[in-house]
């Protein structure tokens, strides 16, 4: 009797052991899933440029300054202007973009400068690489 308690002891110990151990693997696997994860989201948000694009001549684009989210048109039942909603948009992970008609680019560069220009139609200064305009400079339409 004494003998078989033992042995259902060891036997529980065991298994309770072994499912502490997966545990712990499982989360160190997710915890590095997660960081490796993070760092492929930083890289693609912030690629580095090509040479080629270093060398593109910068060109002038016009358009409405908004977010990916919302692109032209804004919820009016959300009781914000445009700009502060693209602001908002933003803060919330949304990027910067500029929409002129049918056609909308991802907006990169100096974020102070893009948050003045929120809302507003603008003409910027940058170099375009497939749908991404990096820009240098940036003024409101008058």
């Amino acid at each position: 009797m004494k003998s078989r308690r033992f042995w259902t002891e060891l036997i529980l110990t065991a298994a309770a052991l072994s499912c502490a151990v997966g545990l712990l693997i499982a989360s160190l696997g997710a915890a590095a899933g997660a960081s490796a994860g993070k760092l492929a989201v930083e890289v693609a948000a912030n690629p580095a440029p090509a040479p080629a694009a270093q060398n593109s001549p910068e060109e002038s684009y016009e358009g409405m300054v908004t977010d990916t989210q919302c692109g032209a048109k804004h919820r009016a039942s959300i009781g914000k202007t445009a700009s502060d909603c693209t602001r908002a948009c933003v803060h919330g992970g949304a990027q910067f973009a500029l929409v002129d008609g049918d056609k909308s680019y991802v907006l990169s560069g100096d974020s102070e400068l893009l948050k003045r220009l929120a809302g507003s139609r603008a003409r910027v200064m940058g170099t375009r690489r497939g749908d991404t305009i990096a820009i240098s400079s940036g003024m409101p339409d008058r």
